[in-house]
């Protein structure tokens, strides 16, 4: 194992340590306000400070986690080419639905996600469109190797892609924004569970926008994912899922169970299924044509 390979595993069990210490603290501590009183001085602090910067740890975790694997599985110019539009156009969507309420509905940010942009959208939030939005697409693309290198392939990606993004927000959502201790908050009455209709169809369109950019970007390559290869952005891709459906569960009422279950329905099933198909090929996932080598 390779020094680079040690380090980006480690990173990737930090992220899920800070999901796990987040639920933890969420579902099982904060319950109980005499446990954190019974805590010494110092672990009232330390407990302080996960639920104050716990939501920004585990992003950036999360980002860097994807960020090393990406150098290491695409290389810089594939992983670059999404990480950009995946920002800049989140980014744009946030900030214009924050101002608006267009594509989202009427939201507004709390505190716990870091230093807010334009005094709206926290930092962390472009990161996580951009991890997850990478899991996502490379497991739509992995999946769908049958349809070759053409356009119908990267569309299928770009498709279901935004569909496996759209299943971990319905997970996520009521957990971040209707929990005892909210990170965001809707400003008007959601006929799904809390959410707007609208906020899942702004959660689709940004998604599908921001991968067919990188998309666009990816012709020039051919890129064969194997299961080995997509091992991690499945192990990302569950322990988010599973971070927001346990929060949502754990403090929400039982009704809840119905969108955690489309969730594993639209999301997980067809994550683990797409994971699987890939197949346990063992050539190089990344392979540049021919005529791009020559040029070089």
């Amino acid at each position: 194992m390779t020094h680079g390979l040690k380090v980006e595993r480690l990173v990737l069990l930090a992220h899920v340590g800070a999901m796990v210490f987040g639920v933890a603290g969420l579902v099982v501590v904060l319950p109980h306000p005499e446990w954190v009183l019974a805590l010494p001085a110092v672990g009232q602090r330390l407990f302080a400070w996960s639920m104050a910067g716990g939501g920004l740890v585990y992003i950036l975790l999360g980002a860097a986690a994807m960020v090393l694997y990406g150098l290491r599985v695409l290389g810089a110019r594939l992983l670059w080419g999404f990480f950009v539009p995946a920002v800049g156009l989140s980014l744009a969507s946030e900030l214009l639905g924050t101002s608006t309420g267009f594509p989202f509905g009427h939201y507004g940010y709390l505190d716990g996600l870091g230093y807010k942009i334009a005094g709206l959208v926290p930092f962390t939030i472009p990161l996580s469109w951009f991890y997850m939005g990478l899991v996502c697409f490379l497991l739509a693309y992995g999946g769908l190797a049958r349809l070759g290198q053409g356009g119908w392939r990267l569309a299928g990606a770009v498709a279901l892609g935004a569909l496996l993004l759209v299943a971990w927000d319905l997970a996520l959502d009521p957990a971040m924004s209707q929990t005892p201790v909210p990170f965001w908050e809707f400003r008007e009455a959601g006929a799904f569970f809390g959410m707007p209709y609208r906020n899942l169809a702004g959660w689709v369109g940004t998604g599908a926008v921001f991968m067919t950019v990188a998309a666009l970007r990816w012709r020039a390559v051919k890129l064969e994912l194997a299961r080995r290869d997509l091992t991690l952005p499945l192990v990302v891709y569950l322990v988010n899922f599973l971070f927001g459906a346990v929060i949502t569960l754990g403090l929400l009422d039982g009704r809840y169970w119905i969108p955690i279950g489309l969730g594993v329905l639209l999301g997980v099933v067809p994550a683990v299924v797409c994971w699987w198909v890939a197949g346990p090929r063992l050539a190089s996932p990344l392979v540049l044509p021919q005529m791009d080598l020559i040029s070089r």
